[in-house]
């Protein structure tokens, strides 16, 4: 298969690259290099011949239709988009701009180029977005496919706007989609400014570790490798226009999360005093939902997918990986905005 993957120079899109190109797919990877992503990420398969490179923004439909014509894509994996929540409350027009202008320049695109083959039914426009749609839970119960979106903050509804706009070109003009929505990710590559990074950072710059409010805050946390293999089982034998909510199945306070890679430091890389020390609880976010959590019963039950890496195993990988890769992630400590306090609202 190939595959257009967007985004592909980020996080989780780079963990798609790396695994799609390993299991025999070609990759064209469609990334505007903008101050997250990094071509460091997809270094191991950048010299295969099943792997291409389009520097391209997708709020540029002139660049997405030449794309489209020059590679021919069996799938589009859409995951390029604006994801930071902190950032969307300082600068929302960028969310806007690319999360939803981009996701309609990918339609358009992806269905210019699927009509122009006559409507092949083998085609796949799979999203890529997140449970934050769906907003925030109380104490109990998950977030399933059929849960009301609730958006709370600028990212999140512009995610949930893309969503429906996916849905939209799927009911209006039958281009045949797969969505899923994703709960937290964490693991190798993850851009410096995010919760998981920061604490391993700062812990080891001496710094204080920041967390906000009390650190009640609870995620499902999905480590990225098995993310990466859920979205490629879902673009391959996903129904058309149905969604799947891919969760980890590993529900955490934050300060639980926090105190967990303190413990991991202090075992892998002692010094004189607890890295727990270095804990500093900062005024909370504005909109900042208290708890997400995934059932991931129907890409279980339809799809035949589950997690296979608990949130300790994870967390162990994570920190023994930024540990064994410290010249990756001093390059990108330099970057805007990373190592300073973001999302105050003010």
């Amino acid at each position: 298969m190939k595959l257009l993957i967007t985004g592909g120079a980020g996080f989780i899109g780079s963990a798609v690259v790396r695994m799609a190109v390993a299991r025999g797919h070609e990759v064209v990877n469609v990334d505007a290099l903008t101050y997250a992503a990094c071509l460091d990420n997809v270094a191991e398969v950048a010299e295969s011949p099943l792997y291409a490179f389009e520097r391209a923004d997708i709020r540029d439909r002139a660049a997405l239709d030449r794309i489209f014509a020059a590679h021919a894509p069996d799938a589009v994996m859409h995951l390029a988009a604006e994801s930071h929540v902190d950032r969307s409350i300082d600068g929302p027009a960028d969310f806007i701009e690319t999360n939803i202008t981009g996701t309609f320049n990918m339609l358009e695109a992806a269905r210019s180029f699927w009509t122009a083959r006559g409507r092949p039914e083998s085609f796949r426009f799979h999203h890529i977005s997140t449970d934050e749609v769906f907003g925030s839970l109380g104490p109990e119960g998950r977030f399933t496919e059929t849960t009301p979106y609730d958006p709370r903050s600028p990212y999140s509804a512009s995610k949930a706007a893309s969503d429906h706009l996916v849905r939209a070109w799927h009911e209006t003009y039958g281009l045949p989609v797969v969505l899923t929505n994703c709960s937290n990710n964490y693991g190798p590559y993850h851009f410096p400014e995010k919760l998981i990074p920061v604490v391993i950072l700062n812990a080891l710059a001496g710094a204080s570790i920041p967390v906000y409010g009390k650190g009640e805050n609870v995620r499902d946390w999905l480590y990225v490798e098995d993310h990466a293999d859920a979205l490629l089982l879902a673009v391959e034998k996903g129904e058309v226009g149905r969604s799947y909510n891919i969760g980890g199945e590993n529900e955490r306070r934050n300060i639980e999360v926090v105190e967990t890679i303190c413990g991991i430091l202090d075992r892998l890389k002692p010094k004189n005093t607890p890295y727990s020390q270095q804990i500093t609880f900062v005024t909370d976010r504005p909109g900042h939902d208290a708890r997400y959590a995934i059932d991931p019963s129907r890409i279980r039950d339809e799809l035949g997918w589950q997690p296979s890496v608990t949130v300790e195993e994870g967390l162990e990988k994570t920190v023994r990986w930024y540990l064994d890769n410290e010249a990756w992630w001093r390059a990108l400590q330099g970057r805007e905005g990373v190592g300073k306090r973001l999302g105050t609202g003010t």
